[in-house]
């Protein structure tokens, strides 16, 4: 007992947990209270003026915010504007926008276009700054709710211990005698082997093509997987093979030459996989891509697609968003459309293998890197690196992380690269989507902006 205390991560009190306007795991009827309190909501508006928030979305909105009468000193004067009234900027600001204010002109042919009021927009983003501050000193100020707060925070993220894997009892059978794993490596093997899906990013010439090889190997050995895929960059299937049979001369491998993926070798090579007991078969990126998810498998998922696209573009134009960003979803949701379309269209090829008769049950994915575009919906605006177009790559091998989830219980997937985030904030949480998903619903993170 006292071991198990004593690993328990230490609470975070108020003062080191950063609660900011729009954090989706404060209750709403907080925000509720905040706003009837500071902007002295009066009392036959509390009805009316209501704070809602969508899940599946996550988009917050504040109902009846017109209604208030413009005479309202907190609404209009210190905590908004004539233009930009209290409650329209508190809805902002919880959707984590900048508060902007237009102006309607006409142009020359008579059309009708917004331009951004500069000065009006100054002013209202100062109120905007005087909420967020008065939600700050508000939110810890009573005993209560902060004990409250801080429990559910520490509760939801601050209770999980990272396990520490030490691999030093492992014995490699079959192993390259004359070749010594270091320590940092025996413990990568102890985590794939006893932890869930896993990422592997360490630095270049850290090791990891051993790491994955004696991963699989042993993996295979104490009845973990059955069959390993390795997925490498097209040019070093060979040289990966190389690597792995200098480290295990044993190993059964197959290897995909450039050859073997030609269309009228494709079916054979396929069905050598799935027919053949092997210990890994290692393929080149591309390839991996044209070896098909079941027809049933990416209809189901296309149309889970398109219904998360449909709904969040229904509340954008329920809260008049932003033009652009709608169009760009209408975009996606019309590509999305086109793939199901041609997807019941096409013949039943029916000769063709798919991923999930190969009997593959162990995906490594070699420079993972490749696969970060997946697609991403946010309702924030003009921040840097984040990119919402999705790349065929990315969605196949999304679907294919999904099934392997399903049939290992979340540790079939390792990802292994060198440079785990490049240039954009997303792509920790993209990495996340693949080999955490269930980690993320649980906690109500499945949403970028949460």
């Amino acid at each position: 007992m006292a071991a198990l205390e004593k690993a328990q991560p230490k609470d975070l009190d108020a003062s080191e947990i950063d609660v900011r306007l729009g954090a989706t795991w404060i209750d709403v009827d907080y925000i509720q209270k905040f706003m009837e309190e500071t902007f002295e909501t009066p009392f036959y508006l509390r009805s009316t003026i209501e704070v809602k928030f969508s899940s599946f979305t996550a988009e917050w909105q504040v109902t009846g915010k017109t209604r208030v009468n413009s005479h309202d000193v907190a609404a209009y004067v210190t905590y908004g504007t004539d233009r930009a009234n209290a409650y329209r900027i508190l809805e902002e600001s919880l959707n984590l926008k900048d508060i902007r204010i237009y102006d309607t002109v006409e142009d020359a042919d008579g059309k009708q276009k917004r331009i951004l009021n500069k000065k009006e927009t100054t002013l209202a983003q100062q109120k905007q700054q005087a909420i967020k501050d008065a939600f700050r000193d508000w939110v810890w100020k009573d005993p209560y709710r902060r004990e409250e707060l801080c429990h559910k925070y520490n509760e939801l993220f601050n209770s999980t211990r990272p396990r520490e894997y030490d691999g030093s009892h492992i014995h490699f059978v079959g192993m390259n005698p004359e070749i010594t794993l270091r320590e940092h490596q025996k413990n990568a093997i102890a985590h794939i082997l006893y932890g869930g899906n896993t990422l592997l990013a360490h630095e270049v010439g850290a090791g990891k093509t051993f790491e994955m090889a004696a991963a699989a190997m042993e993996s295979k050995r104490l009845g973990l997987c059955q069959k390993s895929l390795f997925v490498v960059p097209n040019h070093l299937t060979i040289q990966w093979a190389n690597e792995f049979l200098r480290l295990y001369p044993s190993a059964k491998l197959l290897v995909a030459t450039r050859k073997d993926f030609e269309a009228s070798r494709r079916k054979k090579f396929c069905a050598r996989i799935a027919t053949g007991d092997y210990d890994a078969v290692i393929i080149g990126h591309s390839q991996f891509e044209r070896i098909p998810v079941s027809t049933e498998r990416q209809q189901i998922q296309l149309e889970d697609q398109i219904e998360e696209i449909e709904d969040a573009i229904a509340s954008m134009k329920y809260q008049r968003g932003e033009n652009f960003t709608i169009k760009q979803m209408e975009k996606t949701r019309r590509s999305l459309q086109a793939k199901l379309d041609k997807l019941m269209s096409t013949e039943r090829k029916d000769d063709v293998v798919t991923f999930e008769q190969l009997g593959v049950d162990r995906l490594f994915v070699n420079e993972s890197q490749y696969v970060k575009n997946l697609f991403l919906y946010t309702k924030m605006r003009n921040v840097a690196g984040l990119s919402t177009s999705e790349s065929q790559r990315s969605s196949d091998m999304f679907m294919k992380c999904r099934y392997l989830d399903e049939i290992t219980g979340g540790r079939g997937v390792v990802f292994a690269t060198g440079t785990p985030v490049s240039n954009s904030m997303t792509e920790l949480y993209t990495v996340m989507r693949y080999l955490q998903y269930g980690s993320l619903q649980k906690m109500g993170l499945t949403h970028f902006d949460c």
